[in-house]
């Protein structure tokens, strides 16, 4: 029964560690990430590309008030996964920080800076009494000194840069097609159109209009893409929506129509001779 009591106990706490090495709170918050909805993060030749899934759970809902991907600063944008309320928080913190930058050097902050920041943040609710970890994971991109540059923030806030990476669900099956089909010098718009690839390794039941996309570059800055460009997106991937099944199923159909109407004139000539 002590035992027990002691298991809990490491279990409760969100500074302490297990006997094993472990805080049991941290990894409760990755596994609430790893059951939100997927967001991509791609760097390209030319900038940073963002895609997530953002697809309404109701009919009911309005679709434009889920929220992300969002812009911190004109080269700066990030893509959240986990708790909303959570990431949130810590996208206003990220935001203030960028606008107190500019404040008070006159020049905007750096992609790796503003990570380090917030993960500092991050960190310091895993060893203090009194808070939990934050429920949710981030995506940090832009331009650096003209350079695209890609960060991650997990719970524990530990940074890490990538070259494209997901946060999460679905992190194995995105992951691993992010492995197989990036490459060096990849131009932007085949960076979207990997990152909505992506998202289709992992679940392909979805429409353009599911998807939320963003991109960072030094000539455009932050920018969303409109739904149209999203949808050429998702056919130069390969991706069908509904629309172009039913066409698909249509035109078979009129086929075997067609092939019908040959068959019954044919055995109509034959009762004529």
């Amino acid at each position: 029964m002590m035992g027990g009591n002691d298991q809990q106990a490491y279990d409760r706490g969100t500074s302490l560690f297990s006997p094993d090495g472990r805080i049991y709170q941290v990894e409760y918050a990755r596994e609430a990430v790893s059951r939100g909805a997927p967001s991509v993060g791609v760097r390209t030749a030319d900038g940073v590309v963002f895609v997530a899934m953002s697809r309404a759970s109701s009919s009911l809902m309005e679709a434009e008030s889920i929220e992300k991907l969002h812009k911190l600063d004109d080269h700066l944008g990030t893509a959240s996964a986990g708790h909303v309320a959570d990431a949130r928080q810590l996208i206003d913190l990220a935001r203030r920080q960028s606008q107190g930058n500019r404040l008070r050097y006159g020049e905007p902050v750096g992609v790796e800076t503003l990570t380090k920041f917030v993960t500092d943040h991050i960190q310091e609710n895993t060893q203090r009494g009194g808070t939990r970890p934050y429920g949710a994971a981030l995506l940090i991109g832009g331009i650096d000194n003209g350079e695209p540059r890609l960060f991650a923030a997990d719970p524990s806030g530990t940074p890490n840069e990538w070259k494209a990476t997901v946060i999460g669900g679905g992190r194995s099956d995105i992951q691993g097609h992010l492995e197989e089909e990036w490459t060096e010098g990849l131009s932007l718009d085949a960076g979207v159109e990997l990152g909505v690839a992506a998202l289709a390794a992992h679940d392909d039941e979805f429409e353009p209009e599911d998807l939320a996309v963003a991109t960072v570059t030094e000539a455009d800055g932050y920018r969303t893409l409109p739904v149209e460009e999203v949808a050429e997106a998702f056919e130069a991937a390969g991706l069908t929506t509904e629309d172009d099944e039913s066409d698909e199923e249509n035109a078979e159909a009129d086929t075997d129509a067609d092939d019908t109407d040959d068959t019954d004139d044919t055995d109509d000539t034959d009762d004529e001779e």
